[in-house]
């Protein structure tokens, strides 16, 4: 036992002697990174990340692994504040700061999920596949649909849900054909990250760089093209092995329920708000989000009164109802949230906030942007990404806060936001079709895949920097 409080008295000892050193009352000196604390909390984010990799093999939530190291993370700073007798109000700063950043993320997603739960519900996107299925398209002509439907709906909807959708429409239409559904689903991956790239409200990235005022709303748009082409060059390419085979049409019928239009119309308005307020009014996109949450709120009573009414009179609303199902509730829509996700996002923030306060993320910084160049740094990040989740990259990136022109920001955003194509590990949008086409869509799949997906990327990259050149 005195061996073990011996052992610890050197630890802070040696802690203390860091910040005085290096501490001069801004940010926490680089010596930080060498000592025990530093090393335990690098240790705690990088078992943490292991368990979140594992996640299909461990059936272990990734939001517990790396909330609990964010805690222990803190913990360890906070200590090594004590010890040094830096005033614990520093630590108190910085911690809010990180939590502030969170809180503007989660209410700008919980109400876009909020929004997207209700669209389901309403059977928007049932719809969608329904019509679709029902059309008797041929199989490459399927394969154009939602390859570029998934460009299209993710830059509104997320890449996850878009996802989804689209590897949904595939497995109805042919789902004893494994090469069609597997290059199908590599489609509707890189068009739905492509899609999200140059929307804030299409990628969790490129939302995070727009809050934190990198880049404006409409400048995010510089990247369409370059995305497009990132969508485009591999679709080209392996719709030609994709066969030309009419399937049987499905007879499929879904209603959109009542009032399911005007969510929609009431969604692209909350859209409006958020970007309002960021442009005009200086004030966080969040605030514009649960303002326009707002709108589905009071719209949910209305719609609440006309089914509970419907339900009792038995009389059609004129469209396909809730049936038997309980009138629209709001805070259902909330409570279906993706938690998990949410709850992940925090602990990802303050793990990433806790190592930047050590001293590992300028570390980072100097070798990366200062040793290789912007440019090269951030075609690294979207390599990165397809083998690291990208938010806890970008938000590494955002940390570090590097010297950049526009063209850079535009230009890591485009790479973090694309670079998960590269595997199918690498993004939501394909860990989600694996699991929707399990046994078909695999990571041997893609990776067959892999080098048709990079000149995608690569031809992306020298697109932004031709045709945007003069925002370098």
């Amino acid at each position: 036992m005195k061996t073990f409080l011996l052992c610890c008295v050197t630890l802070l000892g040696g802690a203390g002697s860091a910040f005085a050193a290096g501490h001069g009352g801004g940010e926490p000196a680089m010596a930080l990174t060498g000592t025990a604390f530093g090393y335990a909390s690098l240790a705690l984010f990088v078992l943490a990340y292991l368990l979140v990799i594992f996640e299909e093999q461990t059936h272990l939530r990734k939001s517990k692994p790396v909330m609990m190291a964010a805690g222990f993370i803190w913990v360890l700073l906070a200590i090594c504040f004590r010890v040094a007798g830096i005033p614990p109000e520093e630590a108190h700063h910085a911690i809010i700061n990180n939590i502030t950043e969170y809180a503007e993320l989660l209410l700008f997603l919980l109400a876009a999920m909020t929004y997207i739960n209700s669209m389901d519900e309403r059977n928007v996107f049932q719809a969608l596949r329904s019509w679709l299925v029902s059309r008797g398209f041929s199989l490459r002509i399927v394969f154009w649909i939602t390859g570029f439907l998934a460009f299209v709906i993710s830059p509104i909807a997320d890449n996850l849900t878009t996802a989804l959708l689209m590897g949904a429409v595939v497995m109805a239409v042919a789902p004893n054909n494994k090469k069609f559904v597997a290059l199908a689903c590599i489609n509707i991956v890189v068009g739905a990250n492509a899609g999200g790239a140059f929307s804030p409200f299409g990628d969790i990235t490129t939302l995070m760089v727009w809050q934190k005022g990198q880049a404006a709303f409409g400048e995010f748009f510089f990247l369409f093209i370059p995305a497009l082409i990132n969508w485009l060059i591999p679709a080209i390419i392996m719709s030609l092995f994709v066969s030309k085979e009419t399937p049987e049409a499905l007879s499929e019928n879904v209603s959109m329920k009542f009032g399911a239009k005007r969510i929609i119309f009431l969604f692209m308005m909350t859209i409006v708000t958020a970007v309002s307020f960021h442009n005009f009014l200086d004030l966080p996109p969040a605030a514009g989000m649960m303002l326009g949450l707002s709108y589905l709120g009071f719209f949910s009573y209305y719609i609440k009164v006309k089914e509970k009414r419907a339900l009792e009179y038995d009389k059609p609303l004129g469209i396909s109802t809730s049936g038997k199902d309980d009138p629209f509730d709001i805070f259902q829509k909330v409570a279906r949230a993706e938690w998990d996700t949410l709850l992940f996002f925090y602990g990802v923030i303050l793990c990433v906030g806790g190592l930047s306060q050590f001293g590992y993320l300028a570390l980072v910084s100097h070798q990366m942007y200062d040793g290789l160049g912007a440019t090269n740094a951030n075609i690294l990040v979207g390599i990165l990404s397809a083998i690291v989740d990208n938010i806890p990259v970008m938000f590494a990136v955002l940390t570090m806060d590097p010297a950049m022109s526009l063209g850079q920001w535009l230009l890591v955003t485009l790479t973090a936001g694309v670079g998960g194509s590269l595997l199918s590990i690498g993004s939501a949008a394909g860990v989600a079709l694996m699991g929707t086409a399990r046994g078909t869509y695999t990571f041997g799949a893609h990776l067959k895949w892999t080098p048709i997906v990079a000149l995608g990327y690569a031809a992306s990259i020298y697109a932004h920097m031709f045709i945007n050149n003069r925002l370098f």
